[in-house]
């Protein structure tokens, strides 16, 4: 830590350092055109690969609304034609699993459920192939340092998607409790913080996406540390 980088806080908690990020994708030669073959392809495919296919849409641009949140409910729905498995996978929420592994296990077994009420999936092509991506997160150093736990606050407002994305979203596979950055720097500075962090817990942040997520962090640090940032 940077001599630059200090200031009394009252506590050892080190500085808060901004970071931004992007995910660069990439490509793992793994692909299916029907529901059997999609089944056994997730079986064996990496993580970052379901990782990617849940949480990369997030980073990627679009011009207009993401009809479903992950890119396997999008596939069944628009390529398979199968509605009913789309909503199915569609209303699974990453934050629900502790693991990617665990997340897995619940996509093989609705794709199983369906399998046995639609038979005839087994057999069915898709009009697309579906294409296994994973991909790599890089990040960048913004220098922008937080001393105190008031600066969220006056900070969040101008922090960029992906700056979100990096501290919110993926950080949750990152810390040892699995939280966000916010929370677990903040747990540093004692007890007193435990109703901002149990209100930074209850925030999902699948549903939606990270201007949103931006917005609703910034009303939360505003609200609590009594600055009206809106």
């Amino acid at each position: 830590m940077n001599a630059a980088d200090t200031k009394d806080t009252g506590t050892n908690a080190a500085p808060f350092s901004v970071k931004d990020c992007a995910l660069v994708a990439l490509a793992t030669g793994k692909k299916a055109r029907m529901l059997q073959e999609f089944r056994s392809e997730l079986e064996r495919v990496e993580a970052a690969s379901i990782y990617h296919h849940f949480w990369g849409g997030l980073l990627q641009p679009r011009f207009e609304e993401r009809e479903y949140n992950n890119d396997f409910a999008s596939w069944m729905r628009h390529a398979l034609h199968d509605l009913t498995l789309a909503e199915r996978l569609a209303a699974v929420s990453p934050t629900q699993f502790s693991d990617l592994e665990s997340l897995r296990r619940e996509i093989i077994e609705l794709i199983d459920t369906r399998l046995d009420e639609a038979e005839q999936l087994l057999w069915a092509p898709a009009t697309r192939q579906f294409e296994f991506v994973c991909s790599q997160i890089v990040v960048f150093d913004t220098e922008q340092r937080l001393y105190a736990p008031a600066d969220l606050a006056s900070t969040a407002k101008n922090l960029s998607t992906s700056s979100i994305f990096y501290h919110f979203v993926d950080a949750r596979r990152r810390t040892s409790a699995g939280r966000d950055d916010f929370s677990d720097w903040l747990a540093a500075f004692g007890p007193s913080f435990t109703p901002l962090l149990e209100q930074l817990a209850e925030i999902d942040p699948y549903f939606g996406n990270l201007s949103e997520l931006r917005d609703e962090l910034i009303a939360l640090f505003g609200s609590y540390f009594g600055e009206d940032l809106q």
